[in-house]
């Protein structure tokens, strides 16, 4: 889409290409955008500008806000603390059913409230006394330059890096940006392609390709998240396949959290998600092997609760961000039998709660 591209928004943006009709491609994600001067890719905030690529969104934030790490949702990386949280706007994916599309979606460059350079954001997080910084609410993908420079700075100050991501990234820039990342969610949307086609705009092998890759290839700690659409995603047979093949290919002990849609963007016609279904998946997930499977956007004490697969002790209990019972070792054991709990575990000093804290940085440093 034509746009004028303001000159303080003109970030250079790595991976792309010359094409032989004078076009430029976008090498960060499957969908290869290839654009004519002053055009800008499927999400918006990457474009050309003088025959190159730039990032439009760079030091712009749609917000920020202190959030529990089990909002991410991250339940073995450090439970209870809290993580810095940001984004910006656009997305390389078109979920129909996208539950932040007024900031994923967003074209009004004006929603970008906020401005914060990388070590801006650093130093807000660890004056937060936040154990980590969150690329989130969009997908950080798009917003590849911004993300790596404030993971540098982030880890300069001390502070991990938390991504919660779609995975729909190109192997190149994938490497490069895993790299940075000590934890990851990534959605894993259904078991389908035609799926990811229709209701996505996308394709599922490069996702697969994602989560193997940061599982085997790399040191993030990765966990896994699955929004449960009735009628769409949810039968036995598609969570049957995704279950086993997250248990094959990644591995009991990845955690995988299965959430309740709500009606939103595109698909406001299908109701919410029945606990019923939760609980229905939840346990073919638990059948196909997975040690830890959780529900998510509901109630539901069972389906939060952290339990060791060796002698099912309740090691964490939570209902939705709470945490109202902690009894796991400082090197994340179990108690109870000694067994060791996959994570990134230490002591718990003071559960942060549900409660998420919004922070107007007014920074542009």
């Amino acid at each position: 889409m034509d746009e004028v591209i303001g000159v303080s928004q003109r970030h250079p943006a790595k991976y792309w290409h010359v094409l032989g009709d004078g076009r430029i491609q976008c090498d960060v994600c499957p969908r290869d955008c290839k654009l004519h001067e002053g055009q800008r890719g499927a999400c918006f905030v990457r474009g050309r500008v003088d025959n190159r690529m730039v990032l439009t969104t760079y030091g712009r934030s749609s917000g920020f806000c202190i959030d529990p790490i089990e909002k991410k949702p991250l339940n073995h990386f450090f439970p209870g603390s809290s993580v810095f949280s940001f984004g910006t706007a656009g997305c390389n994916l078109a979920c129909k059913f996208c539950q932040n599309w007024d900031i994923s979606k967003s074209r009004e460059m004006d929603r970008l409230m906020d401005s914060a350079s990388p070590k801006a954001i650093a130093a807000a997080a660890r004056a937060h006394d936040s154990l980590s910084v969150a690329f989130t609410y969009n997908d950080p993908v798009v917003f590849f330059e911004y993300a790596l420079d404030t993971a540098d700075a982030c880890h300069q100050r001390g502070l991990m890096t938390v991504a919660v991501t779609a995975g729909y990234v190109h192997e190149a820039p994938r490497r490069e940006f895993f790299a940075k990342m000590d934890a990851a969610n990534i959605d894993l949307k259904s078991f389908s392609d035609d799926f990811y086609v229709k209701l996505c705009g996308g394709h599922l092998q490069p996702v697969l390709d994602t989560l193997s890759y940061v599982h085997h290839e790399t040191k993030c700690w990765l966990e896994v998240t699955t929004l449960l659409i009735p009628g769409h995603n949810d039968s036995d047979q598609e969570l049957g396949a995704l279950t086993r093949w997250l248990a094959q290919e990644l591995g009991p002990e990845v955690p995988l959290h299965l959430s309740a849609f709500h009606p939103d963007w595109k698909m406001t016609e299908l109701p919410p998600t029945p606990s019923a279904t939760l609980g229905r998946a939840r346990r073919i997930a638990l059948d196909a092997g997975l040690h830890y499977v959780y529900t998510g956007n509901i109630h539901d004490p069972e389906g939060g609760t952290t339990y060791c697969p060796s002698c099912r002790h309740a090691t964490i209990v939570r209902d939705w961000y709470d945490i109202h019972h902690y009894d796991l070792t400082p090197q994340g054991c179990c108690p109870q039998c000694g067994s060791s709990i996959a994570g990134h575990f230490g002591t718990l000093a003071k559960p942060f709660g549900r409660h998420c804290l919004p922070v107007h940085l007014g920074l542009d440093a």
